[in-house]
């Protein structure tokens, strides 16, 4: 069985930049989620720069599905510890399976150098632009983290802000004053 551990947190300004080690364009799509239950996610990852609109060399994707933390398992906060299966799949299935998805995103992923875990920003495009979300996998739930100055709210548990909630309702359709609320509580961007 599969466990991800996953801090997530809003990014205020650019700090983060002279730490990337590489790039990744990804779109994703959900074929199901709901709060608190199976999300099933497909994955279409390249190089950025490269083209998505056909299959391109070093072109990779995923079929994912992630479900609540498995009984017992110890949480310091709601979220943190799901369970997550992630099967390689052809590029070529990714793009007919997100054919079928009306809820995706894009979003422009970056690899970060920093210590303590794995730490990747994320640049979200269209609909969802402009967040920015830094997310940090860890190997236990109880492992300190330090949290760079850039990092802001943190997301952990909050579904609403969620990959599969996102697709689902982009940030450009929430009413003015929650995405005002949401921004105002980053600070000046």
């Amino acid at each position: 069985m599969g466990v991800e551990i996953e801090r997530r947190f809003l990014v205020i300004g650019d700090g983060w930049r002279p730490h990337v080690r590489w790039q990744h364009e990804l779109q994703q799509g959900y074929l199901t989620s709901s709060p608190g239950s199976i999300t099933l996610r497909v994955r279409l990852s390249h190089e950025a720069g490269a083209s998505g609109a056909t299959p391109v060399e070093g072109e990779r994707a995923w079929l994912t599905l992630k479900a609540p933390a498995p009984a017992g398992e110890p949480q310091s906060a709601e979220g943190l510890v799901r369970q997550e299966f992630e099967y390689p799949i052809p590029p070529a299935d990714a793009g007919s399976l997100l054919a079928l998805t009306e809820r995706q995103l894009r979003k422009r992923r970056h690899g970060l150098d920093l210590a303590g875990g794995d730490w990747v920003v994320d640049v979200f495009e269209g609909a969802n632009a402009p967040l920015v979300v830094a997310e940090v996998e860890l190997e236990r739930p109880d492992q300190p983290v330090a949290v760079p100055p850039w990092c802001g709210l943190e997301l952990t548990g909050r579904h609403e802000l969620s990959n599969a909630a996102l697709a689902h309702e982009p940030f450009a359709s929430w009413p003015a004053q929650r995405r005002e609320g949401l921004l105002l509580a980053l600070g000046s961007r």
